[in-house]
């Protein structure tokens, strides 16, 4: 019998920026994501985008078919965009061409994008990853599945998410048993796995993390492409994927703390977290010395 994971009590620190530091050195994230068809998903990938520039990301650029470029773009500002599609090069080819740290991928995803081209990902490229919404529930039609650099990959399920990669896994609302399923899925995969919910619990196998901050006013649509967000910005400055997993879910509930102080739970949208994760980040900045 495995033994039980290590509890993680201490919230990492933030990333430290060197005053000489330039946009290049500080994480280059590439999100795909993005689609407009049948159904319009253009927001998502903006959100994860704004929230990888939030925490601290230098470069963003997301990677969405031609039909959502155009108002994609709009939305993410700071950041650039690609256009893709099946014909394009394979993923690990555009985000080596990138220079990316980080791929998010999943936020608003397009059909074009199949489990052989995530799998492609999963094995050919060395630099961290995090797959969230879609890219999972594509990654879960390919059944069985391996990453050459599995300790580079973090996936971020909520608890239907996770039930269709376990393949029908049994997942409760009962903290023990969701601690448990998390932790069964990173050592299934090899990945840190975020389970998100009331009591976000985060595990790598060996240690867990069950989150403090949140509230109600994060079960909105989009909350989740932020978390993404976060946790890829946070692993392109260098950070290990379990403390760029635990400080992303932890710095994401505390936006949502704030902004449910300011603005009520039931008005809290996810385009407004991106506003109060700078004042999460101060929360943690330690203070200068006089």
């Amino acid at each position: 019998m495995s033994s039980e994971p290590i509890q993680i009590t201490e919230i990492p620190t933030l990333p430290t920026r060197a005053d000489d530091a330039h946009k290049g050195e500080v994480g280059r994230i590439l999100v795909v994501g993005g689609r407009m068809n049948d159904l319009g998903m253009i927001g998502a990938p903006a959100l994860a985008a704004n929230a990888a520039m939030r925490a601290g990301a230098g470069l963003v650029q997301i990677l969405t078919p031609a039909a959502a470029q155009p108002v994609v773009a709009p939305l993410a500002p700071c950041g650039t965009t690609r256009c893709f599609s099946p014909d394009s090069l394979p993923l690990s080819a555009l985000a080596v061409e990138f220079g990316a740290d980080v791929v998010a991928l999943g936020p608003g995803l397009d059909p074009c994008v199949t489990a052989e081209m995530i799998l492609e990902l999963l094995n050919d490229y060395s630099g961290s990853i995090v797959l969230d919404a879609d890219g999972l529930n594509t990654l879960a039609d390919a059944g069985c599945w391996e990453a050459s650099w599995p300790d580079q990959v973090v996936l971020t399920p909520h608890p239907g998410e996770l039930k269709r990669l376990m393949r029908g896994f049994k997942v409760d609302t009962d903290l023990e048993d969701r601690r448990r399923s998390t932790t069964d899925l990173a050592l299934h995969t090899g990945a840190a796995v975020v389970l998100k919910g009331n009591g976000t619990v985060v595990s790598d196998g060996e240690r867990i993390y069950v989150n403090q901050t949140g509230n109600s006013g994060l079960a909105t649509g989009g909350s989740g492409d932020v978390l993404t967000g976060v946790i890829a910005g946070l692993l392109g400055q260098q950070m290990s994927r379990i403390d760029a997993a635990v400080l992303g879910v932890y710095l994401h509930g505390l936006a949502g703390d704030i902004g449910a102080e300011e603005m009520g739970k039931l008005s809290l949208m996810a385009w407004d977290l991106l506003d109060f994760i700078p004042e999460a980040i101060l929360e943690l900045e330690p203070e200068e010395s006089e």
